[in-house]
């Protein structure tokens, strides 16, 4: 039983052999450098003996197969039991294919042609699919052609593994066979024995011969095999020639054509009233929109044709697929396109001339266009954003007189969190600070503008409040008030801040709990921002000498008891 199972095994083994070299044959007709094929340059004394070898081998595979078909149609005929004829006709439509095979691999190598591009092909049905298929057919085949002979010898060394490591036990199983038919004395055994030797005899013989050719075959192909240097070196010189002349002639051509079109379109469109306007009308817009798509394509037309003037299939194969997998992504980003189109034509959620608040600060659109141009005056910096970033977005018309950014470099700012300084950098990204005494501080842009900064360099307000005893209740709401004031004017003036004082009020406030509190409102010019806290104690210091000179008493908290 295990030694049919083995033989079961070898003669499947050998068959898909042979159906896998079919495979590999129209593997090899996909181009024309697949086939092994003697040099030019090779002497004919030498290419000869391994073809004449080679025809041997498949001769002698040929005559095992006949005689086995042969066997085996006999034994069809003498057979009663339906199932094993079921199996003899598996098994001789099996070796017919293997034999039709050994035909053509016999007549190939004897004509040293192609023998299928001789066969009568079928009239095959329209299919738009297989249509479609067919036009990257020919860049498929040039990758399977580049690494082909690569595939093929693989494949060949790994048959020759393969039936070396079957060669031994074929060997031992026909030993084991002599050696029963010697030993056995029962006739109808002995019969059965020498009957099932022959079989295995000629798969024996069969696969001799098989590595026979391998062997060959990888002989063959080593012999041709040319070192990297020179392959490369031929390869290279070989696409300077062809391919890559090809494509320095359609790259060519498609900047020409770009730059072509571009010219036209630019005279074109200067002619036309509102070219030159700062915020182009509607029909230019469409008009550039309309000269970009057909530049685009028209370069992709201009391309096609080269590749298809030249005659060069894969280039050509090549661009068609890249053409389509432009058009499958076109078709589910097509609504994004259609509103880029909008944005670009000034009709979309956003227009040029208007202002766009990105990431909480301000922008004016100056531009619209692929990559649309921004601006923001106070800050002094320029954007450049793609357009599909500002999908999404939703600009409005301004008042001129808006602000832009709360400050601008060189002003002086308080911000909440009590720090005061000069601007000295700012931009959309980050703002920088420098406080008095050169420290330097720096904010992000939205943390600085979080923070509500007061800009005290054009004009600023001091309020300062002082309190007077209730002993100068009589006075407090009028003369005290006005001799107060005189007092302060004076002061400024001494200490050289009046051309910067703008007006000083001395209001009465509140009466508290143990004090009537005055309150001193003085306005200055911009230009005193960093004396801002100096001014503030400045103040605080003219109000108590006025209260020493004039002898108004400056209260404190106090606690009574009555009793």
């Amino acid at each position: 039983m295990t030694r049919f199972i083995l033989l079961t095994i070898c003669l499947l083994h050998l068959s898909l052999t042979g159906i896998a070299s079919a495979e590999d044959r129209a593997a090899r007709s996909d181009g024309p450098e697949t086939e092994p094929s003697v040099p030019a340059d090779a002497p004919d004394v030498e290419a000869k003996p391994s073809a004449v070898n080679m025809l041997n081998s498949i001769y002698k595979l040929r005559k095992g197969l006949k005689e086995r078909i042969d066997e085996k149609t006999g034994n069809l005929e003498k057979s009663r039991s339906d199932a094993e004829k079921e199996s003899l006709r598996l098994e001789l439509e099996r070796l017919d294919k293997q034999l039709n095979e050994y035909n053509q691999d016999f007549e190939q190598i004897a004509t040293g042609v192609d023998v299928g591009l001789f066969t009568e092909k079928k009239e095959e049905e329209f299919n738009w699919q297989a249509e479609v298929l067919s036009l990257v057919e020919p860049g498929i085949k040039e990758v399977k052609r580049l690494t082909a002979r690569a595939r093929y010898k693989t494949k060949l060394k790994d048959e020759l593994s393969y039936f070396q490591d079957l060669s031994p036990i074929s060997k031992e199983a026909v030993v084991n066979l002599n050696q029963l038919i010697e030993t056995v004395e029962d006739p109808g055994l002995k019969k059965n024995l020498k009957l099932l030797l022959p079989e295995w005899q000629g798969i024996d013989k069969q696969i001799h011969n098989k590595l026979e050719v391998l062997r060959l075959q990888l002989l063959e192909m080593e012999r041709e095999e040319k070192s990297i240097f020179e392959t490369s070196q031929t390869s290279i010189k070989n696409f300077v020639r062809t391919r890559g002349l090809f494509l320095i002639i359609a790259v060519a051509a498609c900047l020409g054509v770009i730059s072509i079109l571009r010219l036209l379109s630019k005279t074109f469109t200067r002619l036309i009233p509102g070219y030159t306007a700062k915020y182009r009308p509607f029909h230019v817009r469409v008009l550039s929109l309309v000269s970009r798509a057909l530049t685009v394509f028209i370069t992709l037309f201009i391309l096609v044709l080269v590749f298809y003037i030249v005659e060069d299939w894969v280039l050509l194969s090549l661009t068609i697929i890249f053409i389509m997998g432009l058009g499958w992504a076109a078709k589910h980003t097509l609504p994004q396109y259609w509103h880029q189109s909008r944005l670009m034509l000034n009709i979309g959620s956003i227009r040029e001339g208007e202002r766009i608040t990105l990431n909480g600060v301000p922008w004016l659109i100056k531009r619209i266009n692929f990559f649309t141009e921004l601006e923001n005056p106070s800050l002094g910096v320029s954007l450049r954003i793609p357009i599909e970033d500002l999908l999404g977005k939703t600009s409005r018309k301004f008042h001129r007189k808006e602000p832009w950014f709360p400050c601008k470099r060189n002003d002086w700012v308080i911000l909440s969190d009590g720090t005061r300084g000069v601007v000295t950098s700012q931009s959309h990204e980050m703002v920088e600070m420098v406080q008095r005494g050169g420290a330097h501080k720096v904010y992000q842009t939205s943390d600085f503008l979080a923070l509500s900064p007061l800009n005290i360099s054009q004009n600023f307000r001091l309020k300062n409040t002082f309190g007077i005893s209730y002993d100068h209740q009589k006075n407090s709401t009028g003369t005290i008030l006005e001799t107060m004031k005189s007092y302060i004017a004076e002061r400024v003036r001494q200490e050289g801040y009046a051309d910067s004082l703008l007006n000083l009020r001395v209001e009465f406030q509140m009466a508290s709990a143990s004090s009537l509190d005055l309150v001193v409102i003085s306005d200055f010019k911009g230009k005193e921002a960093p004396l801002y806290e100096r001014l503030n104690r400045s103040v605080q210091r003219w109000c108590v000498d006025a209260c020493t000179l004039n002898g108004w008493g400056i209260p404190f908290p106090q606690l009574q008891i009555h009793k």
